[in-house]
């Protein structure tokens, strides 16, 4: 039985989508949450890891709530772009975000906490604002770090299932991911396809993982 591919390409589609924007949001979080004090902090800090701890249908659930077509902000997408936010490739990428951000942010918070402050403070002494603190000293110094949460951020979004088969659902050549088509070809008795997406998908998570341990900090 020949193998559709598009499940793969999507998932790696939506997985450098969702890392891109977990690097954009998580860095800026994890910075706040790693130099600054303030009331609720460790509060705040919860609330982004608890994605990586609650049911995936519990959070299905809140996205359906927070981007459904009956939400503001579904409501708000669909004026804006014409068509509903759910049951499209965005929600996956959505969903996947959701799993992946946490995983990053905390990552990303342990490397800016390692970095050696007598660096930070030389560079306040010359007069470096605060936007060019972080761009030349604190995030080269935490590279290494960075790239490996970010690796395995995208490790997380290709892999996840249970939020997106919620709000994108498996729609065949649009919303289905490769961790649901592997399902759907487990429940159809298609083994041959399932062993051969799970081979794959085992390979490039492989791939990502040493990635991972060899940018990581010695």
């Amino acid at each position: 039985m020949p193998i559709d591919w598009f499940p793969l390409w999507l998932s790696l589609r939506v997985a450098v989508v969702s890392t891109a924007v977990a690097l954009a949001v998580g860095l800026w979080i994890a910075y706040i949450l790693a130099n600054r004090e303030f009331r609720f902090k460790e509060a705040v800090d919860a609330m982004v890891t608890l994605p990586l701890v609650l049911p995936p249908t519990v959070l299905g659930y809140y996205l359906l709530v927070l981007i459904g077509r009956a939400s503001p902000l579904g409501k708000l997408w669909e004026t804006i772009f014409g068509s509903p936010l759910v049951f499209t490739w965005k929600a996956a990428v959505v969903a996947a975000l959701l799993h992946s951000l946490p995983l990053l942010v905390k990552s990303a918070r342990a490397a800016f906490e390692s970095v050696d402050r007598s660096y930070e403070r030389a560079a306040r002494t010359l007069g470096a604002s605060e936007w060019r603190l972080f761009w030349r000293v604190t995030l080269p110094l935490a590279h290494r770090s960075i790239f490996a949460a970010a690796a395995l951020a995208f490790a997380r979004s290709l892999g996840d299932f249970g939020v997106t088969l919620m709000v994108a659902g498996n729609i065949p050549g649009r919303t289905q991911t490769v961790a649901v088509a592997i399902y759907d070809a487990v429940e159809a008795g298609n083994g041959a396809v399932a062993r051969t997406l799970v081979l794959v998908v085992s390979i490039v998570a492989l791939l990502i993982l040493t990635l991972a341990n060899r940018l990581s900090p010695r």
